[in-house]
């Protein structure tokens, strides 16, 4: 395999039962063997996607010190920027060479569940980085839930399994910038060797090359998607829900040649996560004799704190 698979979501959504059923194999037997595929037919239009990351570098050009009144203490970077260097892969005592932003849920008619998660932050320099980055927000996250109707057929499951779990769920659109790299990197990388948290993934086209997943022949391949794809991958909520019949494959965001350090690199992932009482618990559907329950029971928020602590935003 020299690249990850491609897959069509209006097969999905085409009311075409054949097509319908084509996704749901296509898009579950990648995520068996490598844990990612560039979807295409998704809601997310170019105008939108280009709108983003214009507000996106608009922000990120700003003052150090005009980006550090946003950043906010005590929440754990889940909402508004964090700083160049402050986030590290698992098991990494180096931090990673990017800063970013945190764009969260808007709850609708939950005012007990609005009250448990922080506030968006809004940017006052950027009068239309808040309303474009909320959009976005909506678009990827109506992908994300046909997406994982799909993967809930193909696991043996109701279509809308997980539908009530992420309506209003916590879930995280992140930009991310690397800026030009200066001087010899001692260690560390854009992003170091990881899994993602959550359920699943939706990446919007990053503005360079560098993302690379690795195959569970341990060979590193890098991602190339065409402009009109998002590149989407199972994260470790899932696979530990699907008792690893879904993987959740590491990643990571190599250095450019050194020819390429002067320039910055921008990058802007959807993590779909679910509402914190959700269970995590290993489904009924993927336990057997052959493959026995393979991790602990817990829910969704307990592991999301357990993971935040792990990679050093909270204490």
């Amino acid at each position: 395999m020299k690249n990850i698979p491609s897959v069509d979501l209006s097969d999905f959504l085409s009311g075409d039962a054949k097509k319908k059923e084509k996704f749901v194999t296509e898009i579950g037997k990648a995520y068996e063997e490598i844990g990612f595929v560039a979807l295409k037919g998704h809601f997310l239009n170019d105008e939108l996607s280009g709108n983003l990351y214009k507000e996106v570098k608009n922000f990120f050009d700003l003052s150090e010190s005009t980006k550090g009144n946003y950043e906010i203490a005590g929440i754990g970077g889940q909402r508004g920027y964090t700083s160049f260097g402050k986030e590290s892969a698992k098991g990494k005592s180096e931090g990673d060479l990017k800063e970013f932003w945190h764009f969260g849920q808007e709850v609708k008619n939950d005012a007990h569940l609005k009250a448990t998660y922080p506030d968006n932050v809004l940017v006052k320099e950027v009068p239309n980085f808040n309303s474009i980055g909320n959009e976005t927000y909506k678009q990827l996250e109506k992908t994300a839930t046909y997406v994982l109707r799909a993967l809930a057929l193909y696991i043996g499951l109701d279509e809308l399994y997980f539908d009530k779990f992420i309506s209003n769920g916590n879930s995280i659109l992140r930009p991310i910038h690397y800026p030009p790299i200066v001087g010899k990197p001692k260690g560390a990388v854009r992003a170091a060797a990881h899994g993602d948290i959550n359920l699943i993934t939706l990446l919007m086209g990053a503005s360079a090359a560098g993302l690379e997943v690795q195959h569970k022949n341990g060979d590193w391949i890098p991602v190339t998607a065409l402009p009109e794809q998002l590149v989407v991958n199972v994260g470790d909520m899932l696979e530990r829900l699907t008792n690893n019949k879904l993987r959740s494959t590491i990643h990571r965001v190599v250095n450019p040649p050194e020819s390429e350090w002067g320039k910055s690199r921008f990058s802007i992932p959807f993590f779909t996560h679910p509402k914190s009482e959700m269970s995590l618990n290993c489904l009924k559907e993927c336990i057997s004799e052959d493959k026995p329950k393979s991790y602990d029971d817990i829910t969704a928020g307990e592991f999301l704190n357990e993971r935040l602590r792990e990679l050093g935003l909270i204490k």
